[in-house]
């Protein structure tokens, strides 16, 4: 390989770490951290390019990754660095001390003759330097260096310890995800003079296990993937596998849509390095199970890919990604038909043998399962969001008698042996058990949509009854574990409070509900006896975390495309609505007023009374005095309040948010004069009360709608 007296050289670098089967649920990653790591250590010690680019591969048995236009020798490189003052670095005799040459040791000159090193600057600030021309890096060691500390970062969860057999016959122990076996390393069409874990770099790696076995010879890094793919039937690239095992399915699924969630798929692809589809067929007779059951199982046991006609009905058959392609799948095909027969009738047991016991009859069993030990257990939990959709239901109007029954029994599946063998389907069963046992159907469908939105932009519940328990049972959860001192610190949130917060934010937006949120929370605490569990489940706090995650909401909606801007949303925010149903409507109307020619104006107004009213330590009076209004500009700010304020009531009280914005235009030259011609702070008391009190009705009437001052 090169020196450092050898010219520079650009050619393709590839280094590939071949291995027994890889974890399948983490390949990508480590394949990603894989080519990002070696080009990053190659990057740093400048042997790439500005036109060098990374491609990184991963099989079930691989980590590769190939560089373009990677230099065999970096260039040399100036360098200047100051080292001691001159006073410290020689003793009296001029001679170098200790620590000037422990610190050129350290940075790698202890060969440099003290005496030629840099003076600068003057007396006792005169220091020593070295300034030297250093030598680039030389490939092989820094592929070395990179190899190894790439390795030793990648994102392994668990390691294997074995023993590899060295040169001299001894056994070394050696740590990876996997066993490896091979280490290919090419600069072009040059073997590096490398080794990791135990093995020897080389240009030799092994074909597919089945179609290709054996040894396979890349003759140049730049033909690394079409070398596997011509000659040992491997796809190296994570991404082009996948690709066209999704193109396969979407062909062999036909008319059909076929299911494939991106974790599937993800899993699939790092379990194949030939992938073939083939179709697969199930007894009809399984489709009497519910279909969710069906798909869970083959998805989560078998790794197959289930189909559903156009309107999502599921037929009975699915497809397989296998790792050999035949012309005679046969085998394939039968093997897992009758592999799979066995995990559906699994499904179609459970869901019989559940449905011989009413939910309602597993109540009482819910108080075996321990929900917290401070919490109490589940039985006490339901009895807890039990008052609270019942509170909910009496403020919405809504049947009591529903809320009551659907919180009574929605948690009732989590004990059958459908929901303890996938609790994917919690939920979901409560709703085919519920409608099973005769329910109202309100009530079977809250037993599946009190768990929505599970996550962001996730749909919600399209009953009452399945809203109600939603916002309940977030609550009860929220209340609950921070009243055990478990509030989000940072970014550890276990019981997903951040989530049920922003669950409770959607479900009042967007469902229009005119509900108070401190009086929610109240409710909520009201419902535990634990005494500590309310002291500490301050309303105040949880207000305020839920209206943080309501900013993030917020600032994700827009109108007319255009997203709404921190002013906006801190103006509305600010007035700790009680309400927030009308939050959009209150910034849209916002957006309005704000394109008008008085906003800047009485912004800017409003923001000055906002400081003058902050300043003042006295006790404001509840209303202005006419008999005390003695300057021209502030009667005639009063009476054109007075004038406006019907108006402002009436557009509060329906909600007219942009008819109450422009309303206070007609205030925008009495507020002005008022500034000019009148001193609020007047020596006498009387007169800067009065004044202050008028401010302060002027403020509030301003400031129906959002604080107008946070716009300024």
């Amino acid at each position: 390989m090169s020196t450092s007296n050898s010219k520079p050289q650009l050619a393709t670098l590839l280094i590939e770490v071949f291995t027994e089967e890889l974890p399948p649920k983490s390949l990508r990653r480590l394949g990603d951290a894989f080519s990002e790591g070696i080009f990053a250590a190659l990057k740093a010690a400048g042997l790439t390019s500005d036109s060098s680019k990374a491609t990184g591969f991963a099989t079930p048995r691989r980590l590769a990754v190939q560089i373009t236009d990677v230099l065999n020798q970096a260039s040399d490189y100036p360098v200047r660095e100051k080292l001691l003052p001159t006073s410290i670095a020689f003793d009296a005799e001029g001679k170098a001390t200790p620590p000037l040459l422990k610190k050129l040791g350290s940075l790698g000159y202890a060969d440099v003759d003290p005496t030629t090193l840099e003076k600068a600057g003057e007396g006792k600030n005169e220091a020593l330097y070295l300034n030297v021309v250093a030598k680039g890096a030389v490939l092989e060691p820094a592929a070395q260096t990179a190899l190894e500390q790439t390795l030793n970062k990648l994102p392994i969860a668990k390691m294997m310890h074995y023993q590899v057999q060295q040169k001299n016959g001894q056994l070394a122990d050696v740590q990876f995800a996997r066993p490896a076996h091979r280490i290919v390393a090419l600069h072009g069409n040059t073997v590096l003079n490398i080794s990791a874990l135990g093995i020897d770099a080389h240009n030799q790696t092994e074909g597919h296990r089945f179609l290709a076995p054996g040894n396979v010879t890349i003759s140049n890094a730049d033909q690394y993937e079409s070398d596997l793919e011509s000659k040992a039937k491997i796809v190296p690239s994570f991404n082009k596998r996948r690709a066209q095992i999704e193109a396969a399915l979407l062909k062999a699924a036909g008319d059909d849509l076929v299911l494939m969630p991106d974790s599937l798929l993800d899993e699939v692809t790092a379990l194949v390095e030939w992938p073939a589809i083939y179709e697969c067929h199930f007894d009809q007779e399984f489709l009497e199970v519910p279909q969710e059951c069906l798909i869970l199982t083959m998805q989560t046991n078998q790794k197959y890919f289930a189909l559903t006609d156009k309107p999502g009905k599921l037929r009975n058959r699915f497809l397989i990604v296998s790792n050999i392609e035949t012309n005679k799948p046969d085998a394939i095909i039968s093997g897992n038909e009758r592999v799979v027969r066995p995990r559906l009738s699994d499904a179609r047991f459970f869901f019989q043998q559940d449905q011989k016991r009413p939910l309602g009859s597993r109540v009482v069993d819910l108080g075996k399962v321990v929900y917290h030990n401070q919490l109490g257990n589940q039985l006490d939990r339901t009895k807890r969001v039990q008052g609270i959709a019942a509170g909910i239901a009496k403020k919405l109007n809504a049947d009591e008698t529903l809320a009551l029954r659907a919180a009574e029994i929605a948690k009732t599946d989590l004990l059958t042996d459908m929901v303890g063998e996938f609790p994917e389907l919690q939920g979901i069963m409560g709703r085919y058990y519920a409608n099973h046992d005769g329910e109202n159907a309100e009530v079977a469908a809250a037993c599946s949509e009190h768990y929505m939105p599970r996550f962001a932009g996730d749909a919600l519940p399209k009953t009452q009854t399945g809203t109600i328990l939603a916002i309940a049972d977030k609550l009860e959860t929220l209340v609950g574990i921070w009243g055990v001192g478990l509030a989000p610190t940072g970014d550890k949130d276990p019981y997903a409070l951040r989530r049920h917060a922003l669950g409770i934010c959607r479900l009042l937006a967007e469902n229009n509900l005119s509900l108070s949120l401190p009086e929610l929370i109240d409710l909520a605490r009201a419902q535990f006896s634990q005494k500590d569990v309310q002291e500490k489940a301050k309303g105040a706090d949880i207000y305020a975390f839920i209206i943080d995650r309501l900013r993030a909401y917020l600032r994700d909606q827009s109108v007319a495309g255009k997203p709404f801007t921190s002013a906006e949303i801190d103006a509305v925010l600010s007035q700790d609505p009680a309400q927030i149903n009308d939050l959009i409507a209150r910034l849209t109307a916002l957006r309005e007023f704000n394109a008008l020619t008085e906003a800047a104006q009485l912004a800017a107004a409003n923001k000055r009374i906002s400081n003058i009213l902050k300043k003042t330590t006295t006790a404001i009076p509840a209303a202005c005095s006419k008999q005390l209004l003695q300057i021209p500009a502030e009667t005639a700010l009063h009476q054109a309040l007075e004038a406006i304020a019907p108006a402002l009531n009436t557009a509060y009280e329906k909600r007219q948010f942009v008819e109450l914005l422009k309303a206070l235009v007609a205030l925008s030259a009495p507020i002005d004069q008022f500034f000019a011609d009148v001193m609020v702070m007047d020596p006498n008391p009387e007169l800067r009360d009065n004044r202050l009190a008028l401010l302060q009705q002027l403020h509030q009437k301003m400031n129906l709608v959002a604080d107008l001052g946070k716009l300024a």
